[in-house]
């Protein structure tokens, strides 16, 4: 007597292969609209950040020690829309991990590097605004292009070096290599780390951000201090040194702000995916799969954020983009336009 109910298929990662991993199978069209708002969020990071880099790099007027550190965080967040985000993506949709073993650590290694040089360029930037603010006239002779060079060396060199070998020595599962071994199936990429590497990862996140913190608040002080200060003389008359001054403050505190808003955008992107890595860590790895990766995304996603930040506050990087896009910069003369309205 045959059963009226039949067995739903498995399906597998890779057919006839032992050991594959069971794939999560989406409906065609839920398909489409993820890879279209993932592959979307790759697009953005990789085109918005390559404008970034090519404005500060192009235009003589904006080689500067801060725009520097700004080029140098738009490269970081350039590389995870190149080499993080579109493999992801694939994993994210597909449910299966179809590039191989080598390249998972690779990926992992290259996802936590690019993460932390964004999160360390950022600090940097934040001890860069509040020199400015709090000392503009004195700001040049502190913050130099030499200083902004060894910042930025910093940034990159520490988060290669701690991914590269947290990664590729095999130390983020010591301790978890019977539960690394049953969840890494055939076309899997899931990495285990675990309580003390965590914990590192969650003070390597959370002291920048303090520190930032603590920055940018004094920087909204100092700024408030200022404006009242600029209130109450301007009824006088001022010297053209004492206006001078006023000019620049003004101007670096609009940049503090901007830049403010960058950091609280990168830490209400990552700060999800922080407490998730702590909690599994210490819970057993009990997020569901669905909600581990929305809170990657959700930090790749602070990828593709920043240069739009940048367009919807800096004139100068919505008159940049303008030129590139339409030619301009292919003249012999366009690197020395103004891009400035002052």
């Amino acid at each position: 007597m045959n059963s009226n109910f039949s067995h739903p298929i498995v399906q597998l990662c890779y057919e006839n292969v032992n050991g594959s991993c069971i794939k999560t199978p989406y409906s065609p069209g839920f398909r489409v609209i993820l890879y279209t708002a993932f592959g979307l969020g790759s697009l953005l990071a990789i085109l918005g950040n390559l404008l970034v880099m090519t404005s500060v790099l192009h235009f003589r007027q904006l080689h500067s020690p801060a725009n520097l550190l700004i080029a140098s965080l738009a490269c970081a967040d350039f590389l995870v829309g190149v080499t993080v985000m579109p493999f992801s993506m694939v994993r994210s949709v597909e449910s299966c991990w179809y590039f191989g073993d080598k390249f998972c650590t690779f990926h992992s290694c290259f996802d936590a590097a690019f993460c932390y040089s964004s999160l360390f360029h950022l600090c940097f930037i934040s001890v860069d605004r509040y020199i400015a603010v709090t000392d503009p006239l004195v700001y040049p002779t502190k913050f130099t292009v030499r200083v902004s060079g060894i910042c930025i060396s910093i940034s990159w060199i520490l988060s290669l070096v701690y991914s590269g070998a947290v990664f590729y020595t095999g130390a983020y599962d010591d301790g978890l290599e019977e539960l690394s071994s049953a969840l890494n199936c055939v076309g899997g990429c899931q990495i285990v780390v675990n309580q003390d590497w965590v914990l590192i990862d969650f003070l390597l996140f959370f002291i920048p951000t303090f520190v930032m913190i603590i920055l940018y608040s004094k920087i909204f002080l100092v700024a408030k201090q200022q404006a009242i200060k600029m209130e109450s003389t301007s009824s006088k008359a001022e010297s053209s040194s004492q206006s001078y001054k006023a000019r620049v403050a003004k101007r670096e505190r609009k940049a503090a702000k901007t830049l403010g808003v960058t950091v609280i955008a990168f830490m209400i992107s990552w700060l999800p995916y922080t407490i998730d890595t702590l909690i599994d860590a210490f819970m057993g790895f009990i997020t569901p799969t669905y909600i581990y990766e929305i809170c990657c995304w959700s930090a790749y996603y602070n990828s593709a954020m920043n240069p739009l930040i940048y367009a919807l506050f800096y004139p100068w990087f919505r008159k940049a983009i303008k030129l590139i896009l339409s030619g301009e910069v292919l003249k012999d003369s366009s690197s020395t336009i103004s891009l400035f309205s002052e």
